[in-house]
């Protein structure tokens, strides 16, 4: 047998004929195993391919950019048992044909733009186990012929078009353990009760499509299940009360619904519950103070007016006590008609005290509507598509909020390097009171657990169109044709460097306590639409307190002490004090 792997080798320039050499395989009869992911291939999926030997078994081409359709031959490799192109640019209908292949074990396209129906044909794959066609262009309706994939463990198609209702048939394959995602499609009617039987189901995903109707009591059969997102729907009703059987869940979302009643107590004994978002249904009565609901980084329920109670983080009103007095209900209305002119007053002052409060009020909300799930969705589960850049401290990517279309910026803090939670920590100190047009605009962190239980961290800022200077001044290897034969004018380069020089007078001379951004290189300065200059990433920041010392959060850092070589002054690496004449240094060097 033959096999040949040429993953992640940098081959191929996005060209159209990068894959012309997969076509002098053909006649190899022992080739059973071709790899070529995560690399530069470009062009159209080959149709010879399909002319590969009848013993060919694997083919993993994702992360690429090929682009055309999957070619109507593939039904010839009747022995195929993994196909996986995620994350190219296929376009086009899933052949009828692909029911030709019924060994085929994995097929996994998600992440391109495929097109038109699932074939029901899919249905002759009875020994299928993982299907993945998420983030594509599908449309009709979910084929109940996957019923006849007895075998199948993971199906995920979100973020399509699909329409129609959720098949029972589909519900009942008892063998689904992995994941059932259904998100993020135009699917209607209810939550079949046939539900019952994803017994060692581990993630159900229904979130963003039109599905209503009362949440059905045979969901409590799923015990085995560690997520569960049923948010952005049309529910209504409580929460079942046999949902209490769920005690493995580590995260649950039933947000954006029309549920009502009040919040289960028993979520409360759920140990493993790491995230719970409740919020914009019609719940009513006392939160718990137990359990996940001591957490308010982990539990949200805003949106529900008659909620009270709670830890004071949860920001509800106090809950009253029931009367039933006649008597003081009749003393409470005089009294209130008695004051009326003196609350009259009292609401114009609390009126004007808003107005001018209401910046500030606004700016905390919308820090607040930000959640872990909602930069999940965001970023598409931080594909590699929306990765705009990476460092030591963790990695940035380009996200979109769903709820307003808001473009931003995620940085997410890769925790396993010691010195990324103190570049955390400088950062939110140095920008938490800071505003200036030419400093990036951090909109909100978030600290908390990722789904498996994890600490996550992140900084949210808007978005940068134009990403880095360096990349205008220095266009690195990856970059498109586009990106790499862009020019910056001069009038344009002087303007940046006035931008630059306005935010390094802002930090100096006019914050509270003045900042030394101590890592000012072409890197951090971004670009925004109109080419407006920015500086970014306050990691490595220190404050200059008002005896004249210098502290941060991440003051213990040596990396925060030397700043990038050959930007920095050279006595820092003599372990001079940092000044702000360092920045001046260093933006001398930029220009």
């Amino acid at each position: 047998t033959v096999s040949i792997s040429l993953r992640r080798k940098s081959f191929g320039i996005w060209g159209e004929g990068d894959l012309n050499f997969l076509c002098s395989l053909v006649n190899d009869t022992k080739l059973e195993n071709l790899g070529i992911s995560e690399n530069n291939f470009g062009g159209v999926f080959p149709e010879c391919v399909s002319n590969f030997s009848s013993a060919f078994l694997y083919l993993a081409i994702e992360q690429n950019k090929i682009g055309g359709g999957i070619p109507e031959g593939i039904g010839n490799l009747i022995n195929l048992e993994v196909f996986v192109a995620y994350q190219n640019q296929l376009s086009g209908p899933i052949p009828f044909v692909i029911g030709r292949l019924q060994k085929l074990k994995v097929f996994y396209s998600q992440s391109n733009f495929l097109s038109g129906t699932i074939p029901h044909s899919i249905g002759n794959l009875t020994m299928l186990i993982g299907l993945a066609l998420d983030a594509n262009n599908l449309q009709g309706i979910i084929p109940s012929s996957l019923v006849n994939c007895k075998n199948l463990l993971g199906l995920s198609i979100s973020y399509n078009y699909l329409s129609g209702s959720i098949p029972p048939e589909v519900l009942g394959l008892p063998s689904l353990s992995i994941i059932l995602d259904l998100s993020s499609n135009h699917l209607t009617g209810e939550l079949p009760r046939e539900v019952e039987n994803l017994k060692n189901l581990a993630e159900l995903h229904v979130s963003q499509n039109r599905l209503s109707g009362l949440l059905p009591k045979t969901l409590g059969s799923c015990v085995s299940l560690g997520e569960l997102y049923l948010d952005c729907n049309q529910f209504e009703g409580s929460i079942p009360p046999s949902l209490s059987s769920l005690k493995g869940l580590v995260a649950l979302d039933v947000s954006d619904n029309n549920l009502s009643g009040g919040v289960p107590e028993f979520l409360v004994s759920f140990r493993s519950l790491k995230y719970l978002n409740l919020s914009f249904n019609d719940f009513e009565g006392e939160i718990p103070s137990e359990g996940v609901f001591t957490n308010a980084s982990a539990t949200f329920v805003e949106g529900n007016g008659k909620l009270c109670g709670g830890i004071p983080e949860l920001h509800l009103s106090r809950c009253n006590p029931k009367t039933s007095n006649k008597r003081l209900k009749i003393v409470i209305v005089v009294v209130i008609s008695g004051v009326t002119l003196v609350l009259s007053v009292l609401f114009i002052l609390w009126l004007r005290k808003k107005k001018e409060q209401q910046p500030t009020t606004c700016e905390e909300n919308s820090l607040l509507q930000l959640s872990y799930q909602s930069i999940v969705r965001a970023t598409d589960r931080f594909s590699t598509r929306n990765l705009v850049g990476s460092g030591s401290f963790g990695s940035v990517y380009k996200g979109v909020i769903e709820e307003n279309g808001l473009v931003i910026a995620v940085k997410v803090l890769n925790l396993l390097n010691r010195g990324a939670s103190r570049s955390f920590l400088a950062e939110c100190e140095a920008l938490k009171n800071i505003r200036h047009r030419n400093l990036v605009k951090i909109l909100t962190a978030i600290l908390g657990f990722d789904y498996q239980g994890n600490d996550f961290k992140a900084l949210i800022y808007e978005f940068m169109a134009n990403g880095s200077l360096e990349n205008w001044l220095h266009p690195s290897v990856g970059m498109n044709e586009l990106e790499t034969t862009r020019n910056l004018s001069f009038y344009q380069r002087v303007n940046v460097a006035i931008d630059v020089a306005h935010a390094l007078e802002y930090l100096h001379h006019h914050c509270e306590t003045s900042i030394i951004h101590c890592d000012l290189k072409p890197r951090n300065i971004l670009l925004d639409e109109e080419m407006v200059g920015h500086i970014s990433d306050f990691g490595l920041a220190k404050i200059i307190s008002p005896n004249g010392l210098t502290y941060s959060a991440n003051q213990s850092s040596s990396l925060g002490l030397r700043g990038t070589f050959g930007y920095a002054p050279p006595e820092y690496g003599m372990g001079s004090e940092l000044s702000t004449k360092g920045d001046v240094y260093s933006y001398g060097v930029l220009l």
